[in-house]
């Protein structure tokens, strides 16, 4: 679930940037009105993917409300998420790496 987690964040991160790029040439210039629509029509479905992931991964590690509207707002604001992701794999590792699986009765 961690690597999930950090696979979308830095999706999400790279299509962000790429969408903010996108609206500079389309409000500066005039110019990739197509191309930021489809730009912008895939960010949102993978912000959602996201959002899944990071919830996931939220309620399994019990993060409280407050963090877990950060990393959820992290994938909005434009370098953020690849700030966030850091700090959420540093705090996160640790928990799943001493995670033992149970034994199953039978």
């Amino acid at each position: 679930m961690l690597t999930r987690y950090r696979v979308m964040a830095y999706v999400t991160a790279v299509m962000l940037l790429v969408l903010c790029t996108c609206m500079v040439f389309k409000y500066g210039f005039g110019m990739g009105e197509d191309l930021t629509f489809m730009v912008s029509q895939a960010h949102g479905f993978l912000f959602i993917i996201y959002l899944v992931f990071a919830f996931d991964l939220g309620s399994k590690a019990k993060w409280p409300f407050g963090k877990l509207l950060w990393v959820f707002l992290s994938g909005t604001i434009p370098l953020a998420a690849f700030f966030v992701e850091r700090k959420v794999v540093r705090e996160t590792l640790p928990l799943v790496s001493d995670a033992q699986p149970a034994p199953v009765k039978a």
